[in-house]
Protein backbone atom coordinates (compact mmCIF):
# COMPACT_ATOMS: atom_id res chain seq x y z
CA UNK A 1 0.00 0.00 0.00
CA UNK A 2 1.43 3.36 -1.06
CA UNK A 3 0.31 6.95 -0.44
CA UNK A 4 0.44 6.92 3.36
CA UNK A 5 2.22 10.31 3.42
CA UNK A 6 0.55 13.72 3.34
CA UNK A 7 2.18 17.11 2.63
CA UNK A 8 5.34 18.44 0.98
CA UNK A 9 7.64 20.38 3.33
CA UNK A 10 5.56 19.74 6.44
CA UNK A 11 4.48 16.14 5.95
CA UNK A 12 3.44 13.14 7.97
CA UNK A 13 3.29 9.41 7.36
CA UNK A 14 0.84 7.23 9.30
CA UNK A 15 0.94 3.51 10.05
CA UNK A 16 -1.09 0.92 11.95
CA UNK A 17 -4.54 -0.63 11.86
CA UNK A 18 -7.71 -0.24 13.90
CA UNK A 19 -7.24 -3.54 15.76
CA UNK A 20 -3.45 -3.78 15.69
CA UNK A 21 -1.28 -3.24 18.78
CA UNK A 22 -0.73 0.45 18.04
CA UNK A 23 -1.05 3.24 15.50
CA UNK A 24 1.55 5.89 14.83
CA UNK A 25 2.92 8.56 12.56
CA UNK A 26 6.16 10.26 11.65
CA UNK A 27 6.05 14.03 11.16
CA UNK A 28 8.84 15.34 8.96
CA UNK A 29 9.79 18.90 8.05
CA UNK A 30 8.97 20.49 11.40
CA UNK A 31 11.39 23.40 12.02
CA UNK A 32 13.74 23.15 15.00
CA UNK A 33 13.51 24.98 18.34
CA UNK A 34 9.73 24.87 18.64
CA UNK A 35 8.56 24.00 22.17
CA UNK A 36 6.76 20.65 22.06
CA UNK A 37 5.72 18.00 24.57
CA UNK A 38 2.99 15.38 24.76
CA UNK A 39 0.83 17.89 26.65
CA UNK A 40 0.74 20.09 23.53
CA UNK A 41 -0.76 17.22 21.53
CA UNK A 42 -2.99 15.40 24.03
CA UNK A 43 -5.79 18.02 24.40
CA UNK A 44 -6.48 17.86 20.66
CA UNK A 45 -6.58 14.06 20.74
CA UNK A 46 -8.95 14.19 23.69
CA UNK A 47 -11.47 16.16 21.60
CA UNK A 48 -11.54 13.36 18.99
CA UNK A 49 -11.29 10.47 21.47
CA UNK A 50 -14.10 7.84 21.30
CA UNK A 51 -16.40 6.93 24.15
CA UNK A 52 -16.91 10.45 25.52
CA UNK A 53 -20.69 10.51 25.12
CA UNK A 54 -23.60 8.23 24.32
CA UNK A 55 -23.62 9.69 20.81
CA UNK A 56 -20.29 8.21 19.73
CA UNK A 57 -18.73 4.75 19.64
CA UNK A 58 -18.27 3.28 23.12
CA UNK A 59 -14.82 1.92 22.30
CA UNK A 60 -12.73 3.11 25.27
CA UNK A 61 -9.42 4.32 23.90
CA UNK A 62 -7.41 6.80 26.00
CA UNK A 63 -5.46 7.80 22.88
CA UNK A 64 -2.43 8.54 25.01
CA UNK A 65 0.30 9.83 22.72
CA UNK A 66 4.03 9.19 23.13
CA UNK A 67 6.77 11.17 21.42
CA UNK A 68 9.52 8.75 20.43
CA UNK A 69 11.92 11.03 18.54
CA UNK A 70 12.52 14.51 17.17
CA UNK A 71 12.22 16.33 20.50
CA UNK A 72 15.02 17.07 22.97
CA UNK A 73 14.54 18.84 26.30
CA UNK A 74 11.09 20.00 25.24
CA UNK A 75 12.18 21.46 21.90
CA UNK A 76 11.91 20.14 18.35
CA UNK A 77 15.28 19.29 16.84
CA UNK A 78 14.33 19.46 13.17
CA UNK A 79 14.54 15.67 12.96
CA UNK A 80 11.55 13.42 12.21
CA UNK A 81 9.05 13.40 15.07
CA UNK A 82 7.73 9.88 15.71
CA UNK A 83 4.43 9.54 17.60
CA UNK A 84 2.73 6.39 18.86
CA UNK A 85 -0.72 5.66 20.30
CA UNK A 86 -1.44 2.20 21.69
CA UNK A 87 -4.73 0.44 20.94
CA UNK A 88 -6.06 -0.88 24.24
CA UNK A 89 -9.76 -1.69 23.72
CA UNK A 90 -10.00 -3.81 20.57
CA UNK A 91 -12.85 -6.33 20.33
CA UNK A 92 -11.94 -8.16 17.15
CA UNK A 93 -14.43 -10.96 17.85
CA UNK A 94 -17.23 -8.50 17.03
CA UNK A 95 -16.20 -8.81 13.37
CA UNK A 96 -16.05 -12.59 13.17
CA UNK A 97 -19.47 -12.85 11.52
CA UNK A 98 -18.51 -10.55 8.64
CA UNK A 99 -14.96 -11.71 7.92
CA UNK A 100 -16.11 -13.30 4.65
CA UNK A 101 -18.72 -10.64 3.84
CA UNK A 102 -18.38 -7.25 2.21
CA UNK A 103 -20.17 -4.43 3.99
CA UNK A 104 -21.94 -2.05 1.59
CA UNK A 105 -20.66 1.49 1.82
CA UNK A 106 -17.37 0.34 3.36
CA UNK A 107 -13.92 -0.21 1.84
CA UNK A 108 -14.14 -4.00 2.27
CA UNK A 109 -14.85 -4.77 -1.37
CA UNK A 110 -12.38 -2.34 -2.94
CA UNK A 111 -9.54 -3.35 -0.61
CA UNK A 112 -10.17 -6.99 -1.54
CA UNK A 113 -10.30 -6.25 -5.27
CA UNK A 114 -7.11 -4.17 -5.14
CA UNK A 115 -4.91 -6.15 -2.72
CA UNK A 116 -6.46 -9.64 -2.60
CA UNK A 117 -6.39 -9.43 1.19
CA UNK A 118 -8.06 -7.27 3.83
CA UNK A 119 -8.09 -6.78 7.57
CA UNK A 120 -11.76 -7.26 8.43
CA UNK A 121 -11.24 -6.27 12.10
CA UNK A 122 -12.76 -2.82 12.15
CA UNK A 123 -11.67 -2.11 8.61
CA UNK A 124 -7.93 -2.05 9.24
CA UNK A 125 -6.38 1.00 7.56
CA UNK A 126 -9.80 2.09 6.30
CA UNK A 127 -11.00 2.65 9.86
CA UNK A 128 -11.55 6.15 11.21
CA UNK A 129 -9.18 5.07 14.00
CA UNK A 130 -6.38 6.27 11.73
CA UNK A 131 -7.62 9.86 12.00
CA UNK A 132 -6.25 10.12 15.54
CA UNK A 133 -2.83 10.38 13.92
CA UNK A 134 -3.95 13.25 11.72
CA UNK A 135 -5.10 15.08 14.82
CA UNK A 136 -1.71 14.47 16.45
CA UNK A 137 0.11 15.77 13.37
CA UNK A 138 -2.27 18.72 13.30
CA UNK A 139 -1.32 19.62 16.86
CA UNK A 140 2.30 19.96 15.74
CA UNK A 141 1.20 21.95 12.68
CA UNK A 142 -0.56 24.41 15.00
CA UNK A 143 2.74 24.95 16.80
CA UNK A 144 4.40 25.70 13.46
CA UNK A 145 1.67 28.20 12.58
CA UNK A 146 1.97 30.00 15.90
CA UNK A 147 -0.63 31.71 18.02
CA UNK A 148 -1.65 34.29 15.40
CA UNK A 149 -3.54 31.65 13.39
CA UNK A 150 -6.76 30.31 14.93
CA UNK A 151 -8.45 27.21 13.52
CA UNK A 152 -11.92 26.24 14.69
CA UNK A 153 -14.46 23.71 13.47
CA UNK A 154 -18.17 23.15 14.05
CA UNK A 155 -20.90 20.73 13.05
CA UNK A 156 -23.43 22.79 11.06
CA UNK A 157 -25.73 20.01 9.86
CA UNK A 158 -26.64 16.55 11.13
CA UNK A 159 -28.66 14.48 8.70
CA UNK A 160 -31.39 16.84 7.41
CA UNK A 161 -31.23 19.07 10.50
CA UNK A 162 -29.29 22.33 10.10
CA UNK A 163 -28.24 25.07 12.50
CA UNK A 164 -29.63 28.61 12.56
CA UNK A 165 -26.62 30.69 11.53
CA UNK A 166 -28.10 33.70 13.30
CA UNK A 167 -27.56 31.73 16.54
CA UNK A 168 -23.88 30.92 15.80
CA UNK A 169 -21.85 31.06 19.02
CA UNK A 170 -18.30 29.67 19.01
CA UNK A 171 -18.39 29.36 22.80
CA UNK A 172 -21.21 26.81 22.45
CA UNK A 173 -19.07 24.37 20.43
CA UNK A 174 -17.37 22.84 23.46
CA UNK A 175 -20.52 22.87 25.59
CA UNK A 176 -22.34 20.05 23.76
CA UNK A 177 -21.36 16.59 22.45
CA UNK A 178 -21.82 17.61 18.79
CA UNK A 179 -19.39 20.55 18.43
CA UNK A 180 -22.51 22.52 17.46
CA UNK A 181 -22.38 26.36 17.49
CA UNK A 182 -26.18 26.64 17.89
CA UNK A 183 -27.27 25.68 21.41
CA UNK A 184 -30.92 25.15 20.48
CA UNK A 185 -30.03 22.95 17.53
CA UNK A 186 -27.73 20.87 19.74
CA UNK A 187 -30.59 20.16 22.13
CA UNK A 188 -32.85 19.06 19.30
CA UNK A 189 -30.14 16.85 17.81
CA UNK A 190 -29.94 14.77 20.99
CA UNK A 191 -33.44 13.40 20.42
CA UNK A 192 -32.91 12.96 16.69
CA UNK A 193 -29.71 10.97 17.12
CA UNK A 194 -31.07 8.78 19.88
CA UNK A 195 -33.92 7.77 17.58
CA UNK A 196 -31.46 7.00 14.77
CA UNK A 197 -29.38 4.86 17.12
CA UNK A 198 -32.40 2.92 18.34
CA UNK A 199 -33.20 2.02 14.74
CA UNK A 200 -29.69 0.63 14.31
CA UNK A 201 -29.07 3.22 11.61
CA UNK A 202 -26.83 6.27 11.12
CA UNK A 203 -26.83 9.80 9.69
CA UNK A 204 -24.35 12.04 7.91
CA UNK A 205 -23.16 15.53 8.75
CA UNK A 206 -21.65 18.74 7.42
CA UNK A 207 -18.63 20.26 9.16
CA UNK A 208 -17.38 23.81 8.74
CA UNK A 209 -13.76 24.70 9.51
CA UNK A 210 -12.63 28.34 9.74
CA UNK A 211 -9.01 29.54 9.90
CA UNK A 212 -8.51 33.14 11.01
CA UNK A 213 -5.31 35.16 11.13
CA UNK A 214 -3.96 33.42 8.03
CA UNK A 215 -1.56 35.80 6.24
CA UNK A 216 -2.03 36.61 2.58
CA UNK A 217 0.18 34.92 0.03
CA UNK A 218 -0.16 31.25 0.93
CA UNK A 219 -0.73 28.98 -2.04
CA UNK A 220 1.11 28.14 -5.24
CA UNK A 221 -0.69 28.42 -8.55
CA UNK A 222 -1.26 26.70 -10.87
CA UNK A 223 -1.09 23.18 -9.42
CA UNK A 224 -0.41 23.97 -5.78
CA UNK A 225 -3.46 26.14 -5.14
CA UNK A 226 -4.35 26.52 -1.49
CA UNK A 227 -8.02 25.72 -2.06
CA UNK A 228 -7.14 22.65 -4.14
CA UNK A 229 -4.86 21.31 -1.41
CA UNK A 230 -7.46 22.00 1.27
CA UNK A 231 -10.09 20.19 -0.78
CA UNK A 232 -7.75 17.23 -1.20
CA UNK A 233 -6.99 17.20 2.52
CA UNK A 234 -10.65 17.17 3.51
CA UNK A 235 -11.63 14.61 0.85
CA UNK A 236 -8.94 12.31 2.27
CA UNK A 237 -10.77 12.11 5.61
CA UNK A 238 -12.75 8.89 6.07
CA UNK A 239 -16.36 9.03 4.81
CA UNK A 240 -16.08 12.53 3.31
CA UNK A 241 -17.99 12.80 0.01
CA UNK A 242 -18.01 16.54 -0.79
CA UNK A 243 -16.03 19.70 -0.07
CA UNK A 244 -16.76 23.37 -0.70
CA UNK A 245 -14.77 26.58 -0.15
CA UNK A 246 -16.47 29.83 0.86
CA UNK A 247 -19.90 30.11 -0.74
CA UNK A 248 -19.21 26.80 -2.47
CA UNK A 249 -22.12 25.35 -4.43
CA UNK A 250 -24.29 28.31 -3.43
CA UNK A 251 -22.09 30.56 -5.59
CA UNK A 252 -23.64 28.98 -8.69
CA UNK A 253 -26.96 30.66 -7.83
CA UNK A 254 -25.44 34.14 -7.32
CA UNK A 255 -25.04 36.90 -9.86
CA UNK A 256 -21.60 38.26 -10.66
CA UNK A 257 -22.25 41.33 -8.54
CA UNK A 258 -23.47 39.27 -5.59
CA UNK A 259 -20.57 36.85 -5.72
CA UNK A 260 -17.83 39.47 -6.12
CA UNK A 261 -16.03 40.22 -2.85
CA UNK A 262 -15.68 43.98 -3.42
CA UNK A 263 -12.59 45.89 -2.26
CA UNK A 264 -12.23 49.21 -0.46
CA UNK A 265 -9.56 50.92 1.60
CA UNK A 266 -9.89 51.45 5.35
CA UNK A 267 -7.66 52.70 8.14
CA UNK A 268 -7.05 50.20 10.92
CA UNK A 269 -6.54 50.80 14.64
CA UNK A 270 -2.78 50.96 14.01
CA UNK A 271 -3.24 53.85 11.60
CA UNK A 272 -2.33 51.82 8.50
CA UNK A 273 -4.56 51.79 5.44
CA UNK A 274 -5.40 48.33 4.15
CA UNK A 275 -7.66 46.55 1.71
CA UNK A 276 -11.02 45.61 3.23
CA UNK A 277 -13.36 43.08 1.63
CA UNK A 278 -17.10 43.61 1.33
CA UNK A 279 -17.84 39.87 1.70
CA UNK A 280 -16.07 36.51 1.71
CA UNK A 281 -17.75 34.34 -0.89
CA UNK A 282 -14.29 33.25 -2.02
CA UNK A 283 -13.61 31.71 1.40
CA UNK A 284 -10.37 33.66 1.86
CA UNK A 285 -8.71 32.38 -1.33
CA UNK A 286 -8.37 34.02 -4.75
CA UNK A 287 -6.45 32.43 -7.62
CA UNK A 288 -5.37 29.68 -5.25
CA UNK A 289 -3.69 32.21 -2.91
CA UNK A 290 -4.85 33.32 0.53
CA UNK A 291 -6.19 36.89 0.76
CA UNK A 292 -5.81 37.42 4.51
CA UNK A 293 -9.53 36.88 5.07
CA UNK A 294 -10.81 33.93 7.11
CA UNK A 295 -10.46 30.67 5.19
CA UNK A 296 -13.78 28.82 5.23
CA UNK A 297 -14.08 25.14 4.26
CA UNK A 298 -17.09 22.84 4.58
CA UNK A 299 -17.19 19.11 4.01
CA UNK A 300 -19.95 16.52 3.99
CA UNK A 301 -19.59 13.19 5.80
CA UNK A 302 -21.77 10.28 4.74
CA UNK A 303 -23.73 8.16 7.26
CA UNK A 304 -21.63 5.60 9.10
CA UNK A 305 -21.40 2.46 6.94
CA UNK A 306 -21.22 0.03 9.89
CA UNK A 307 -24.82 -0.25 11.11
CA UNK A 308 -26.96 -2.80 12.96
CA UNK A 309 -29.80 -2.62 10.45
CA UNK A 310 -29.42 -5.51 7.95
CA UNK A 311 -28.55 -4.58 4.36
CA UNK A 312 -28.15 -6.77 1.24
CA UNK A 313 -24.55 -7.72 0.44
CA UNK A 314 -22.36 -10.46 -1.04
CA UNK A 315 -19.64 -12.68 0.40
CA UNK A 316 -16.25 -13.94 -0.80
CA UNK A 317 -17.89 -16.88 -2.55
CA UNK A 318 -20.35 -14.81 -4.58
CA UNK A 319 -23.36 -15.61 -2.42
CA UNK A 320 -26.00 -12.97 -1.81
CA UNK A 321 -26.26 -12.39 1.94
CA UNK A 322 -27.33 -9.82 4.49
CA UNK A 323 -24.88 -7.88 6.64
CA UNK A 324 -25.59 -6.50 10.08
CA UNK A 325 -22.47 -5.01 11.64
CA UNK A 326 -22.28 -5.60 15.36
CA UNK A 327 -19.80 -3.88 17.63
CA UNK A 328 -19.35 -0.29 18.73
CA UNK A 329 -19.91 2.35 16.07
CA UNK A 330 -20.73 6.03 15.75
CA UNK A 331 -24.35 6.72 14.75
CA UNK A 332 -22.95 9.93 13.26
CA UNK A 333 -19.25 9.63 12.46
CA UNK A 334 -19.29 13.29 11.42
CA UNK A 335 -19.23 14.36 15.08
CA UNK A 336 -15.66 13.23 15.65
CA UNK A 337 -14.67 14.47 12.19
CA UNK A 338 -14.72 18.06 13.49
CA UNK A 339 -11.27 17.92 15.18
CA UNK A 340 -9.98 15.91 12.22
CA UNK A 341 -11.01 18.65 9.80
CA UNK A 342 -9.31 21.24 12.01
CA UNK A 343 -6.13 19.16 12.00
CA UNK A 344 -6.05 18.79 8.23
CA UNK A 345 -6.56 22.54 7.84
CA UNK A 346 -3.60 23.11 10.18
CA UNK A 347 -1.37 20.68 8.29
CA UNK A 348 -2.10 22.27 4.90
CA UNK A 349 -1.54 25.80 6.22
CA UNK A 350 1.71 24.85 7.99
CA UNK A 351 2.98 23.20 4.81
CA UNK A 352 2.03 26.19 2.69
CA UNK A 353 3.56 28.64 5.15
CA UNK A 354 6.91 26.85 5.08
CA UNK A 355 6.80 26.71 1.29
CA UNK A 356 6.00 30.45 1.19
CA UNK A 357 9.03 31.26 3.31
CA UNK A 358 11.26 29.10 1.15
CA UNK A 359 10.04 30.39 -2.21
CA UNK A 360 9.69 34.17 -1.75
CA UNK A 361 11.53 35.24 1.41
CA UNK A 362 12.76 38.56 -0.01
CA UNK A 363 9.58 40.03 -1.51
CA UNK A 364 8.99 43.36 0.27
CA UNK A 365 5.89 44.00 2.36
CA UNK A 366 2.86 45.29 0.48
CA UNK A 367 1.71 48.80 1.46
CA UNK A 368 -1.88 47.54 1.63
CA UNK A 369 -1.51 43.97 2.93
CA UNK A 370 1.27 42.77 5.25
CA UNK A 371 3.23 39.68 4.32
CA UNK A 372 3.58 36.66 6.64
Amino acid sequence: MSCNTFGRLFRFTTFGESHGPAIGCVVDGCPPRIPLTETDIQPWLDRRRPGQSKFTTQRQEPDQVRILSGVFEGMTTGHPIALMIENVDQRSKDYGEIKDRFRPGHADLTYWLKYGIRDYRGGGRASARETALRVAAGAIARKVLGETVTIRGALVQMGPWTIDRAQWDWSAVDDNPFFCPDRQAAQAWEGHLMEVRKRGSSVGAVIEVVAEGVPPGLGEPVYGKLDAELASAMMGINAVKAVEIGAGFAAAALSGEENADSFRMDTGADGQRRVVFGSNNAGGILGGISTGQPIVVRFAVKPTSSILAPVPAVDLHGNEVEVSTRGRHDPCVGIRAVPVGEAMMACVLADQMLRRRAQTPDVPDSPILPRP
